[in-house]
């Protein structure tokens, strides 16, 4: 254990989550020994090694899908309302184990320790959501056209669904997945991310014990680790009905044409390339608080960081001044540390997409206003700690165009209205989510009018990052079309059926046609 995990209690949080044993190697996610290969999780707060897990094999694939399409059948009997309390059981642990796995999560991960436990509080909204909704997963009645006749639809558990989940986010998106899917009577089969495989473990290890202490059918919650060849056993298994898969766009593209392969659902959660709209009624104060935090948080590596900046130009020299000048008082460091404003990246490779694109940019034809780098010495030796930067740039370089998961700001002018903006903001591939700052009535209507943002995610006067559980999260274009969460989310996680019931003597056919025997 490094001297970082010793002063900050990781040692101690491995122990609250059921990890103790987790550089022995042994297999995770199944009840059974794995002989698949040996997975590393090493941090990138200091480098060092946290444990070792084993991959899903071929083999423990197949006991996994046995086992929950077993269960499957006995859970989706149980009344929804006692699946629900099973969740709130579930909560309570969350609740009970909050700092440790945050914690967790924040070693692993990166992210500042406050945003880990802000994570688990995501976990702990959701099932609080779930617990309510299993009372109402409600259908709804009709009038039939025949006399004598009833029409109504209903929602039943679609089966074994299928989770795919990336390192920045290693536990509150498969909590959003799976709170939803457990009250409506599916089983989850969860692919947690290779780069954070401990974070995934220490959860289904809490899901494990209430499940057991209640008597839950086996399988109903299972992980499987490893690379993409283990989630590509599930996107090519049609007993998996749902795929819920969260990642890149080149990712999302693969999943989603071997799902329809087999005519399979998907809910995919792909790329943003978010856009803040800074117009000239702006308060300022408050859009350097919602830009900065945006672009830097988790270290640019949230699929709803700010990417680009599109300020009106009678404002544009007062806003990137005052943005430059918030950059200069952000603190990198270990993110344990509360003291620290940003974590490091998540590996090398990512750093090297980041210098990438800081090169890219100015061979476009870019100019760099916040000088990055990647930081060296004392409390940096992981070698994945970069300065945010920012950069003047034209919205149709190439780079812009392209999902950079690194804190990288691209800054933009526009003139005339509102509807200019827009145009530049709206002219990307990817629509997952936007904001606008203004305290212009006219404009932020216009922003969220059908003739304004076209992303999943529109806000006025805060930042592209973070959601709240009780809206539908996800977005359009090629992020994907996927929705999780809030509202009525649910309903992908459940069958739709249409009811009609005849309780006279005869039987009239639709239309009024005769057949007559």
């Amino acid at each position: 254990m490094s001297e970082i995990a010793e002063k900050f209690g990781i040692k101690q949080a491995l122990k609250d989550l059921g990890l103790s044993d987790v550089n022995n190697g042994t297999s995770t996610g199944t009840d059974f020994f794995s002989n698949g290969e040996i997975i590393e999780s090493y941090s990138p707060v200091d480098g060092a090694l946290i444990g070792k897990v084993k991959a899903t094999t071929k083999e423990d694939y197949e006991k996994v899908i046995e086992t929950a399409t077993k269960g499957f059948k006995e859970w989706r009997t149980w009344p929804a309302p006692q699946r629900g309390e099973v969740v709130r059981q579930f909560n309570d642990e969350l609740r009970r184990l909050k700092a440790p796995l945050g914690k967790l999560v924040s070693y692993e991960m990166g992210k500042s320790y406050q945003e880990g436990l802000g994570e688990v509080q995501e976990m702990i909204d959701i099932c609080d959501f779930a617990v309510g909704l299993s009372r109402q997963l409600h259908g709804l009645t009709m009038h039939s056209e025949r006399p004598g006749h009833r029409m109504y639809e209903q929602y039943h558990p679609l089966g074994v669904v299928g989770i795919i989940s990336a390192f920045n986010f290693p536990v509150a998106v498969w909590s959003w997945n799976t709170a939803l899917a457990w009250v409506c009577g599916d089983a989850c089969i969860w692919k947690g991310s290779e780069k954070t495989p401990l974070t995934s473990v220490a959860c289904q290890n809490i899901a494990a014990r209430v499940f057991e202490e209640n008597n839950v059918p086996a399988g109903i919650s299972s992980l499987i680790t490893g690379d993409y060849r283990v989630g590509e056993m599930m996107t090519n298994d049609k007993r998996v009905p749902l795929i819920s898969a969260t990642g890149s766009i080149r990712m999302g593209k693969i999943v989603a044409q071997a799902v329809a392969a087999r005519l399979g659902k998907s809910l995919l959660e792909l790329g943003g390339n978010n856009a803040i709209i800074v117009t000239p009624d702006a308060d300022i104060k408050n859009t350097v608080i919602g830009a900065v935090f945006g672009a830097v948080g988790t270290c640019g590596q949230r699929c709803t960081s700010t990417r680009r900046l599109i300020i009106h130009e009678s404002i544009y020299d007062k806003v990137k001044d005052a943005i430059a000048t918030a950059y200069q008082q952000l603190r990198i460091g270990n993110p344990l540390d509360e003291n620290n404003h940003v974590g490091p990246l998540i590996d090398k490779d990512a750093v090297k997409n980041y210098q990438h694109a800081l090169d890219k940019v100015v061979e476009e034809g870019g100019k760099i206003l916040v000088e990055g780098g990647v930081l060296e010495g004392e409390g940096y030796e992981s070698g994945c700690y970069v300065k945010p930067a920012i950069a003047e740039a034209e919205n149709h370089f190439e780079i812009v165009q392209h999902e950079t998961f690194a804190p990288v700001l691209y800054i933009m002018k526009y003139s005339g209205d509102v509807m200019n903006a827009l145009e530049l903001q709206n002219g990307v591939v990817q629509g997952l989510s936007s904001a606008i700052m203004t305290n212009n009535l006219r404009e932020a209507e216009r922003f969220l009018s059908v003739e304004g943002s076209d992303c999943g995610i529109a806000n006025v006067n805060i930042g592209t990052s973070g959601a709240e559980i009780g809206g539908a999260f996800g977005g359009e274009k090629e992020t994907g079309g996927g929705r999780e969460s809030g509202s009525d989310a649910w309903k992908i996680y459940m069958r739709r059926q249409t009811n009609t019931i005849n309780y006279t003597t005869e039987l009239p056919l639709a239309q009024g046609i005769k057949f007559d025997l």
